[in-house]
């Protein structure tokens, strides 16, 4: 009986280990960050053909987009998007967010 407690005792550990260690690796989902991108990019083109951005803001704004396009490809490359590099891209869509709608909704920020 007490060496089945002990068996017991070092399966739960080598389970718990494993568990921990296998944690950094784990996948996180971008497809809630692309799906924020391509709403971004449709609000950018929905204020040029309403005439709320000029074509020049759009260019700044499209800039923009390729940057977090860019981030998000690095972040990517190693296989895996950690935790702070998620932070860091929706940090970037939160400041485009922003900035469209700065420029959408207050003419008097226009980019000249």
């Amino acid at each position: 009986m007490h060496t089945a407690l002990k068996t017991l005792i070092a399966a739960a550990a080598t389970a718990a280990s494993l568990a921990a260690s296998a944690q950094p690796f784990a996948r996180i989902d971008t497809s809630a960050l692309d799906a924020r991108q391509a709403r971004q990019e449709e609000r950018i083109h929905a204020g040029v053909a309403r005439g709320e951005l000029t074509r020049h803001e759009a260019r700044v704004l499209e800039q923009g987009q390729r940057d977090i396009a860019r981030a998000e490809a690095r972040a990517k490359a190693d296989g895996r998007v950690s935790p702070g590099e998620m932070r860091q891209l929706v940090a970037m869509l939160d400041r485009a967010d922003a900035q469209i709608r700065a420029l959408r909704h207050d003419p008097e920020r226009r980019i000249r």
